[in-house]
């Protein structure tokens, strides 16, 4: 198993470890878990290393991600691998990376092969793809969450240290709660979405998941900046990753607005975060999430559907039975809203925006339940969208209230099962919300993912503060 970024770097930098042997390891490691629903392609094990010779021959040790082998969702482009978002009729082969792919590369990083996800990336659960549903490694009558749910098992399971989601409504975020890591969604428009295959284009964010917060800062750092080929793109400055600040006040769903669905673990795993930021030298504010709410619902229930229409509409109406039934019930309904919908919707979200920022004035991060439940394979087979609206009920408004948001690990339940929290601030608090992260981890020392290997007790901010300095974009 690969173990964390960090670990990997000081390895590969000291020549402890080959880098043909973290190949080798990564490979073996695809066939120990022996999960065929991870991934949609994998590249040849010879391929990759000849990329890991290429780098060694270019013996720049130091670039931010030298040797880490990293997994793609199937929506994002990669060179020669087809692109299919998990609907084989709509595969194409690209002849060029996605920017963010072209990041990795360019950082050192060694792409091993395409992940599995929900259809089109419309689904937080996981279980809507052709390819089958990965399992979730810690307890397997659980959905493994979506709709980047290979990317974040690949991490969860130490097949790579380092994998790319997209996140629209949680599908970076949602995963990251149900497989024990980090699930990073970065502020809009930081990390190009040139190549990468739209779901509501306006509102999509490549993901990051990884196995500690300091490894996630270190990959965004390192793919992050502006791409003129991405007209969403724009400069946002990261902030940095470091000891928190004193005197943090951290906002807080009122009791009212703290929606579990009858599960008292989930509660007490709530309750047991707050204890610990408070540990951790903040205080604790309670904030009044209607406005929250409400604009989550504006995502589904309002034209924003349209958006998803706009993006694949017309090969679902060429192709129905090649979609998933859901997928397709989803995304076609996109095609009732109207222009008079629209701008009412747009109104109503400034509105909402003003609501939000006066709620939460004076507090520099929110922290929410990352999902209110975790989910099983049973509930979403009976009620599919139900239960994906409640895995959503905390992620829907993330974007379009234009937030950057972490997704960390709390504590592990007697079954083993997962929970978590998400940190939300204003875009451009990436670093304040990973900072937040590694506190949390370094404080909780929960095992990594499902693996039996815990966190160091230091975070390692030289870690992401090298990743900056290698960034050249």
């Amino acid at each position: 198993m690969t173990g964390t970024i960090a670990s990997l770097l000081v390895g590969h930098r000291s020549g402890e470890v080959a880098l043909r042997d973290t190949v080798a390891r990564t490979f073996a490691r695809i066939r120990q878990v022996d999960d065929p629903a991870i991934f949609i392609s994998l590249r040849e094990e010879g391929a990759v290393l000849a990329d890991a010779r290429e780098l060694l021959a270019g013996k720049n040790s130091g670039l931010p991600l030298y040797g880490v082998p990293v997994a793609i969702k199937d929506n994002i482009d990669v060179a020669g691998l087809p692109t299919t978002a998990a609907c084989p009729a709509y595969a194409y082969t690209p002849g060029r990376d996605a920017t963010v792919v072209e990041r990795l590369r360019a950082a050192g990083a060694l792409i091993v092969g395409k992940t599995n996800l929900d259809q089109f990336a419309t689904g937080l659960v996981g279980t809507r793809s052709p390819h089958g549903m990965p399992r979730n490694p810690l307890r397997s009558d659980l959905v493994c969450g979506g709709s980047s749910s290979g990317s974040a098992v690949a991490v969860a399971t130490g097949i790579v240290p380092l994998a790319l989601g997209t996140d629209t409504a949680g599908s970076g975020r949602v995963p990251a709660a149900l497989n024990n890591i980090i699930g990073l969604k970065p502020s809009l428009g930081v990390v190009s979405t040139s190549g990468v295959v739209p779901a509501c284009r306006s509102l999509d964010c490549v993901s990051i998941f990884a196995l500690t917060a300091e490894d996630a800062f270190a990959a965004l750092a390192a793919i992050a900046g502006p791409d003129a080929s991405d007209p969403y793109s724009r400069t946002v400055q990261l902030g940095v990753l470091s000891a928190l600040p004193p005197r943090l006040r951290i906002a807080v769903p009122r009791a009212a607005d703290r929606i579990f669905h009858g599960d008292a673990e989930a509660e007490a795993a709530f309750e047991s975060a707050q204890r610990i930021v408070e540990r951790l030298g903040a205080s604790l504010v309670e904030i009044d999430l209607a406005p929250f709410f409400e604009t989550a619902r504006l995502l589904y229930e309002g034209p924003w559907v349209a958006e998803r229409t706009a993006a694949v509409g017309d090969f679902i109406a060429r192709h129905p039975d090649a979609v998933h039934p859901v997928t397709r019930q989803i995304i076609s309904a996109g095609a009732n809203a109207s222009a008079v919908d629209l701008f009412r919707c747009l109104h109503r979200l400034a509105e909402l925006r003003a609501a939000a920022l006066k709620a939460s004035a004076g507090t520099d991060a929110l922290i929410v339940p990352s999902i209110p439940r975790p989910c099983t394979i049973a509930e979403v087979a009976a009620d599919p969208i139900g239960a994906n609206a409640m895995l959503g009920t905390y992620t829907n408004f993330v974007n379009l209230l234009d937030l950057a948001a972490l997704a960390c690990p709390v504590s592990l339940g007697a079954r083993g099962t997962p929970f978590g929290v998400t940190f939300l601030a204003p875009s451009g608090s990436d670093g304040l919300l990973a900072s937040l992260g590694a506190a949390v981890q370094a404080h909780n020392g929960l095992p990594l993912g499902a693996l039996r290997i815990g966190r160091r007790c230091e975070p390692l901010f030289p870690l992401a503060a090298q990743a900056r300095e290698g960034n050249q974009s």
